[in-house]
């Protein structure tokens, strides 16, 4: 079968090929190696992207994990950030009720101010008032001295002279003048 390949050829030369190509043994040599390799592949298949599919699943939950770490992040970052939104109109809250607050307190202390100005403009108003009429009282008194003492002295000196008679009948005339 294999051995009339070496015959010679009708043409007359020498080693050429005399039959068709699958009566090769280097064709069936080489078959047989690619269907070697090929079920060697294929068993071996297995040992190679087993450990492939492993790493990808292993990515593809690190990328799962990560992404829901991502999502996490940004829910606490919402989160805070709301937080954050609501300190601030808090606090900006907190400054408007102290600045109301402290107006109204500088209302009262300066209608405090201007009650206790006023009180104190009366009180010394009432103490001038009462120092001028304690200032008239005591210059009438010292009129009304005066007078007494000038009235005395010209008594003292118009009784001396013998009218003290005629000054004490004209009392009695205008008593009920007086009285009525």
């Amino acid at each position: 079968m294999f051995g009339t390949a070496y015959a010679a050829d009708p043409k007359g030369e020498a080693g050429g090929h005399h039959g068709p190509f699958y009566h090769e043994p280097e064709f069936w040599v080489a078959i047989a190696f690619v269907i070697f390799v090929v079920l060697m592949v294929w068993k071996a298949r297995k040992a190679f992207t087993d450990p492939l599919d492993q790493r990808a699943a292993a990515i593809r939950k690190q990328i799962d994990d990560a992404e829901t770490l991502r999502r996490e992040a940004q829910a606490m970052l919402a989160d805070y950030q709301k937080r954050q939104s609501e300190a601030y109109k808090e606090a900006e809250g907190i400054i408007a009720q102290a600045k109301a607050e402290a107006e109204r307190m500088k209302v009262k202390a300066q209608a405090e101010l201007e009650t206790a100005i006023k009180l104190r403009e009366r009180q010394a108003l009432d103490r001038i008032a009462h120092v001028e009429a304690q200032a008239a009282a005591d210059v009438r008194n010292a009129a009304v001295d005066a007078a007494i003492s000038a009235t005395h002295q010209l008594l003292k000196e118009r009784l001396a002279a013998g009218q003290g008679a005629e000054l004490v009948d004209q009392a009695i005339a205008e008593l009920p003048k007086r009285l009525h």
